[in-house]
């Protein structure tokens, strides 16, 4: 087990640019083993890891009911089970899983109810099993343009301190804390406004001030590529303990 004193919230200064799935496919192994994503939102990277291994089976939970409308009404995904809750009540029996996921999902979850979500990820894995929490890190230019609305410190904060604290409680061990950086390019303004402000699992209303203040700091990211941020990303991979 790693030493959980070393857990870090910033992360490095110098930090891989990389993919998500390549973290994934370095990290877990996923032939042949049965998978828990927890806020799946338009399963995206769920589609991706049925096409690029011998996955058994995802079931792919999404707690925007708007989302999870959209999610059933997909066709031809196999090994894909689509069902609606959230992670503080996972509604499947004990040691079911193999592998749980979330991506950037905790810091969603209430706080009052993060513990009960990583003790309801213990719960469903089997014995040795592993859990996948990538959150981002609360720092870089997406991140300044967003909390003008939308202001994520102290949430991401209480999801760090809670996977430490599961992992103070035995829980799970601590098997490895990895921290990249992914590239997001949008083409516009209105992409941004569609994806990120007119979100269907939560509501921003903004003011007619605010929004031009969101939009002068878009706009300040304007290249020839079109918009750039490169967000920085923690992930913790937990190994369910034997008790």
């Amino acid at each position: 087990m790693n030493d959980r004193s070393v857990m870090s919230l910033a992360g490095p200064e110098v930090q891989d640019l990389k993919e998500e799935t390549t973290v994934l496919d370095r990290m877990l192994r996923f032939d042949g083993a049965r998978v828990l994503e927890l806020g799946c939102g338009a399963a995206e990277k769920t589609q991706l890891i049925v096409e690029q291994t011998a996955v058994t089976e995802i079931v792919a939970a999404e707690v925007d009911a708007v989302q999870h409308e959209k999610n059933l009404a997909m066709t031809g995904l196999d090994r894909i089970t689509f069902k609606s809750y959230g992670a503080e009540s996972i509604q499947e029996p004990d040691a079911s899983f193999d592998i749980v996921l979330m991506f950037k999902s905790l810091h969603h979850v209430p706080t009052e109810n993060m513990e009960a979500a990583l003790r309801e990820i213990y719960r469903v894995l089997k014995p040795g099993g592993h859990a996948y929490i990538s959150e981002p890190v609360f720092a870089g230019a997406f991140n300044d343009v967003m909390r003008v609305f939308h202001d994520e410190e102290v949430v991401r904060r209480n999801a760090f301190e809670t996977v430490k604290r599961v992992i103070a409680d035995r829980l799970f061990d601590l098997r490895e804390e990895y921290f990249f950086r992914n590239r997001l390019r949008l083409e516009s303004w209105e992409q941004y406004e569609q994806n990120v402000i007119n979100v269907t699992h939560t509501d921003h209303s903004l003011e007619p001030t605010q929004l031009a203040e969101v939009k002068q700091r878009f706009d300040a990211h304007e290249s020839p590529e079109g918009f750039v941020f490169e967000i920085p990303n923690r992930v913790d991979l937990l190994e369910k303990v034997q008790q």
